[in-house]
Order: C-alpha cells, then structure tokens, then sequence
C-alpha cells in the first residue's frame, strides 16, 4: 500500500512538473489590428492590449506583440515585418479581406497558426481559427425587438456601408419583421458615421411627421441619431436600436434610459477571445480550430453590467 501510495505520489508530481513546463514553453504571438480610427477599433485596440497583459501572466512563456496598422497597405507591410521577426501564431483582424489574403497566405505557409477575427478572407483555407461576430443574427435581433415591442409602427433605418457587413444584417432586419405590422419608411446608409447618421437622421425627421422608431446598424451612429431627435425635439420616436455595444449606450440601457432601452452585441473583445483560443491551442493542447461564431446578444438592463467596460474608450 505504501509502495502504491508513493507511486502515485510520484506520478503526481511528474505530472505538475508537465503542466508548468508547458507553461513556460516559448510561444511568440503577433496581434495585427486596424488603428484605432473610429470607436470600435478603438475597442479591439482596448481588448488586445488587456488580453496580452492577461495573457502573457497566464502563460509566463507566451509573448504577445500587439501592431496596429492604419491601412491595408501598411497592415501588410507589418505583417511581413513581424513574419521576419519570427512568430508561432497570428491574431488578425485584417483592414479588408482582399487586400490581406495574400500577405496571410505568405505568414502561414511559414508554418505559422493563423487566427482571422471578424473580416473573412477571400482563401478561408488559409486560417486555422475563425472568430467573429453574427452579422445576420444582429439584424434579427434588432427587428425580432422591434415586433416585440412596438407590435406595430412606422420605423426608419440606417445602414451602414454598402458591404456584404452590412447586407448581412439588413437581411436578418428584414427577415424578423416580414409579415408583423412594422412598416419601414425609408433605409439609407449612415457610413457607420456618427455625423452622417446625425444628417441622414436630420432628413428623415424633415420628411415624416412621424416616426416610432429607429433602427442603426451601429452604435456611433446611435449617438448621431439621438442627437438629431433631441435637436428637433421630437417626442413621437420611441426608442432606437443600435449594435455593437459601445460603453455609452450599455451604460444607457443598464440606467433604464428609455430612448436606448437595448443594444446588440458586435462585441471589440472577440479580439481577446481569439488570443484566448489560440494561446490555448499551445498551451492547454484543445483541439482549436474551426469556426468560433459569438452570439448576437441583446443586452437589457437585466444583463448590461455584464458588457460594461469602464475603462474602455468604446
């Protein structure tokens, strides 16, 4: 029995040695994201920088090198500096799919594990990990809100970009009100664009007397339309719905703000969820590959505190 007991004492022992070599065990990460050119960028930057600190004192041997890149051209310049430099592992949000195939292409067939975030490529075959948000399931959402609450009304939308993005959830919009009583007055597209929300809205409330609600594909133009509606002073709008989760509007839900009742989620911190599923991939030996698809979540201010990030700039 005691020959037994040290025995597996023993084994015990080899084992935890294991596990804290893994963790030491070198692994060089790089993180390349688009600057941070408007507020949810300035999220993914936010999110990088505290999953490397998070990360790199999880796993003593990890080394996380964050680039930020204010265009395409600039991304893959980057990305051929940091493949010089030597890396285990890429984290990417590439500026667009077709500009950046190729200089992926180029990392991973260094032997590299690619991980793409929210922006396919045009080769899907290229990465080993894809995280993103549901474009489709943030416009059903939102109008699946919209049937709930208003049952009927005159609505207006505002898209964003004409962008495979935002036909996505316009589609997913359209879907959840076909066949309710919500009419839609007009769509035109915002830019993803406070200050053209803010315009657009501006014609909008010009050309129709009344308005139940608004839909935005975004909060930054959330902020434009709101401000627009209380500059006319418009008291038949409801509420407006936007997506993403910028710190703002969650704050407004979560303080029962009734012009910002909900929001739905296109989280910036899905960067941090790739760093966490691919250092995992070295590290805790889970077979990470795939598609990581996060949910389209709507906050109330049931849930909101659970989204709310102080300290981050979106």
């Amino acid at each position: 029995m005691r020959k037994t007991v040290i025995g597996l004492a023993a084994l015990v022992a080899t084992a935890l040695a294991g596990a804290a070599g893994a963790q030491d065990k070198t692994v060089n990460m790089a993180v390349s994201i688009p600057a941070a050119d408007h507020g949810w960028t300035g999220g993914v930057v936010y999110h990088a920088t505290r999953a490397k600190e998070m990360l790199e004192k999880r796993y003593p041997g990890l080394k996380i090198t964050v680039k930020t890149s204010p265009d395409g051209a600039s991304q893959a310049n980057a990305l051929e500096d940091l493949s010089a430099q030597g890396m285990d592992a890429l984290v990417t949000l590439p500026h667009n799919s077709d500009e950046l195939t190729d200089p992926i292409r180029q990392v991973k067939e260094k032997g590299t594990f690619v991980t793409v975030v929210d922006r396919a490529l045009s080769d899907n075959t290229i990465q080993d990990l894809y995280v993103a948000g549901n474009n489709p399931e943030l416009g059903r959402v939102a109008g699946k809100y919209m049937v709930d609450t208003l049952k009927s009304g005159d609505v207006v939308v505002i898209r964003g970009l004409p962008i495979v993005i935002d036909e996505e959830r316009q589609k997913g919009f359209d879907e959840a009100i076909a066949g309710s009583n919500i009419k839609v007055l007009e769509k035109q597209f915002g830019n993803w664009s406070r200050d053209d929300a803010f315009k657009v809205m501006q014609d909008y409330l010009t050309k129709y007397p009344k308005i139940d609600a608004v839909w935005c594909q975004d909060d930054d133009m959330a902020v434009g339309v709101l401000e627009a509606i209380s500059q006319a002073n418009r008291t038949d709008i409801k509420f407006v719905v936007g997506g993403a989760g910028m710190k703002d509007m969650i704050k407004k839900v979560q303080d029962g703000d009734k012009m910002v009742p909900v929001d739905v989620l296109y989280p910036p911190a899905m960067i941090a969820t790739a760093m966490e599923l691919t250092a995992a991939n070295f590290y805790d030996q889970n077979p990470i590959r795939g598609n990581y698809i996060l949910d389209a979540t709507l906050v109330t201010k049931e849930n909101a505190e659970e989204f709310y990030y102080a300290d981050s700039p979106f």
